[in-house]
C-alpha cells in the first residue's frame, strides 16, 4: 500500500501544478509603486556672513549662491541644497519708505505665486506670527507646480524680502513630500531668525 501511495504523489502533486498554472489571472492584484527612499540633510545652521541689508540663520547643507537670473538685482540670492536637489530663491527690495513700492512687490508676489494655478490644484495664503516678533505671509500651493511654498515679509518702511522653493526635479510630488515638507521648515527657520540690517 506504502508503494501505491508513493507512486501516486508526483502524479498529485503535477496535476495540482498544471491546475494551478491553469487559473485566471483576474485575481492578481498589482503592487503599488513604490517610491525612492529620500535621506534629507541634517538640521544644523550657521549665519548668513554676505554683506546683504538682511541677515538670517541658513543650513550647513545649504551653498549660498547669487541669483543669475537676467534681471536680479543686488542682494537677490538663492540657497541651494545638493542633496535634495532644492532651492529657495530670495528677492530684496529696497523700500525707502514708499507705501506705493511696498504695495507694488506684494501685488507682483501675488501675481508670482497665481502663475502656478494652471496646475495647482489649491492655494492657501496665511499671515503667520513668527517668534521674533516679525509677520510673514505664505502662499501654500498643492499639485503639480515647481515652487509649492512661497513667502513674503516687511518691515513696511525700509525692507521687503520674498522668498520661492523650487525643486529641480520633474517626478511626482507625492513621491517627494519629505523634501517639501524639509524645505518648508527651511523657510519657517529662515524668517524666524531673519533680522534687517
Amino acid at each position: 500500500m506504502f508503494m501505491i501511495i508513493k507512486k501516486i504523489i508526483p502524479f498529485v502533486l503535477i496535476g495540482l501544478g498544471a491546475w494551478s498554472c491553469g487559473q485566471s489571472s483576474d485575481d492578481y492584484v498589482p503592487k503599488p509603486k513604490g517610491f525612492n527612499r529620500i535621506y534629507l540633510p541634517e538640521v544644523s545652521y550657521i549665519q548668513l556672513e554676505d554683506t546683504h541689508p538682511y541677515t538670517f540663520e541658513v543650513s550647513r547643507a545649504a551653498i549660498v549662491q547669487p541669483d543669475t537670473f537676467g534681471k536680479a538685482e543686488p542682494h537677490w540670492i538663492v540657497l541651494y541644497y545638493p542633496e535634495i536637489n532644492g532651492r529657495i530663491q530670495l528677492t530684496y527690495k529696497p523700500l525707502g519708505g514708499d507705501l506705493n513700492k511696498l504695495q507694488e512687490h506684494i501685488n507682483d508676489a501675488f501675481r508670482l505665486a497665481a502663475k502656478h494655478q494652471v496646475k495647482a490644484t489649491s492655494q492657501e495664503e496665511q499671515l503667520i506670527q513668527l517668534k521674533n516678533g516679525k509677520k510673514a505671509v505664505v502662499i501654500q500651493l498643492e499639485g503639480e507646480v515647481p515652487s509649492h511654498y512661497q513667502f513674503y515679509t516687511t518691515d513696511t518702511l525700509n525692507h521687503f524680502l520674498r522668498g520661492a522653493v523650487y525643486l529641480e526635479t520633474a517626478t511626482q510630488n507625492d513621491s517627494l513630500r519629505p523634501i517639501i515638507d524639509y524645505l518648508k521648515a527651511e523657510s519657517k527657520h529662515l524668517l524666524e531668525t531673519l533680522r534687517w540690517k
